[in-house]
């Protein structure tokens, strides 16, 4: 019998590898990922289109395409697309991030064959009907008016434009003349040009076998026209650094972001940023939450994050705090940013830090749908999938001296936007 009294022993992660997918070409050349694994009969489909703002031509399409792909097809109307997901029990979404559309589909597997034509229809012939695009439009003009009274948006909306300027993919913000000028036939060239299978990836996970890859070749494979591979448009530029203040009426509460541009994933610092992150302000035990939170009490909560994309990326802090504590908070995020480059970081810290992300790898693992999620994001963004072990080595291996080289390198204060949105008093 086990000793209740006593705690078990304590093992440390290590060698966490990322099991392969299995790899499928569909007869129109889309290239498929499978996670076979698990006991339920569950699956995940999620077909990805490089379809978002880098390759719009119209400022918005890439988002409204994304929402109004289940709003009607040439054969069903979003009513029976609907109910038909219902009654089989699954789950339908299509959403637009940043650089992707993706279109997810979570069934049983025993309904799979009567899903996946649904799927298919949405992805080949999507209607984008004109009330379904008249309401789009209305909610996001009110949704946009309330977000523009809250700080904290504003001021993320501005720190990155600054960061990459007005005119670049990454750094435009929606308006309410962007909304009204979206029309259904730019939405349907959007969708003819971008939504191919020369652009797309699918990853299934949990309960499959051939006879779904079999089934998934036979519509999508089928169905959806090769096209030809989308060219990124990144023009545009912001300013290196600056500082903003922008007033704002009636708040008692002043949102700040300070932060610059940085990289993607393929940079080879970008493993020690996400280290060096997460030890500034990337997770609650943090030196920004402890300090600004737990020792000085000047907000609820305070972060910093790497927030990364298919072509870039960029580093950030973001808080909200009440008016009369914003200049004492501002200067606490500068002095630990000073710390950092001043003073290497502590064995027991980055003890405690390593374990950290370990336990977070090791749940990156658990099950079909979280592996599947892992090889999307390496192979959404050109990553090889060693690059999961790269990184587990990484937070391994790397040192306090590293980590205060990397400081001194990307947190220079005179490298950053200063945004403070709100009346610090």
């Amino acid at each position: 019998m086990p000793n209740r009294a006593r705690a078990p022993k304590i093992h440390e992660i290590r060698d966490l590898v990322l099991p392969r997918p299995r790899n499928y070409q569909l007869d129109n050349g889309i290239p498929v990922y499978e996670v076979c694994m698990g006991s339920q009969d569950v699956l995940k489909v999620e077909v990805v289109f490089r379809a978002g703002r880098p390759y719009e031509t119209m400022p918005l399409a890439s988002r409204a395409t994304a929402a109004l792909l289940r709003e009607g097809t040439a054969h069903r109307t979003a009513a029976d697309i609907a109910e038909t997901i219902d009654f089989y029990g699954g789950t339908l979404t299509s959403q637009g991030s940043l650089d992707h559309i993706t279109v997810t589909l979570y069934c049983l597997t025993k309904h799979f064959d009567a899903l996946i034509p649904l799927l298919t229809d949405i992805l080949t012939e999507p209607a984008f009907p004109e009330e379904e695009l008249s309401a789009f439009i209305d909610r996001n003009k009110q949704r946009l008016q309330v977000d523009l009274t809250r700080n904290d948006v504003v001021a993320y909306r501005l720190i990155t434009e600054c960061i990459y300027g007005p005119q670049h993919p990454y750094g435009y913000n929606s308006t309410t003349e962007m909304y009204g000028a979206l029309t259904r036939e730019g939405l349907q060239q959007h969708f003819n040009a971008h939504l191919t299978a020369a652009n797309c990836q699918i990853f299934i996970s949990g309960k499959t076998d051939a006879a779904i890859i079999a089934r998934l070749n036979a519509e999508i494979g089928q169905a959806l026209p090769k096209g030809t591979p989308s060219i990124p448009r990144l023009e545009g530029s912001g300013a290196l650094s600056g500082k903003l203040h922008q007033p704002h009426s009636d708040t008692v509460q002043t949102a700040i972001r300070l932060g610059r541009k940085l990289f993607n994933r393929q940079h080879p610092d970008f493993n020690g940023m996400f280290v060096l992150n997460t030890i500034f302000g990337g997770y609650f035990g943090s030196r920004l939450m402890t300090n600004i939170r737990e020792e000085k009490g000047y907000t609820y909560n305070i972060y910093s994050s790497l927030d990364n994309m298919q072509f870039d990326g960029y580093f950030y802090v973001g808080t909200e705090v009440g008016n009369e504590f914003a200049w004492p908070a501002l200067e606490e995020i500068y002095r630990e940013i000073e710390t950092l480059r001043r003073e290497p970081v502590g064995a027991e810290e980055l003890h405690m830090v390593r374990n950290y992300l370990m336990g977070n790898f090791l749940t990156m693992l658990d099950g079909p749908f979280n592996q599947a999620e892992v090889v999307r994001n390496c192979i959404s963004e050109d990553l090889p999938l060693e690059s999961f072990e790269e990184m587990v080595q990484a937070v391994l291996q790397i040192d306090a001296r590293k980590l205060q080289e990397l400081a001194n390198q990307y947190f220079d204060p005179a490298d950053m936007w200063e945004v403070i949105v709100g009346n610090p008093s």
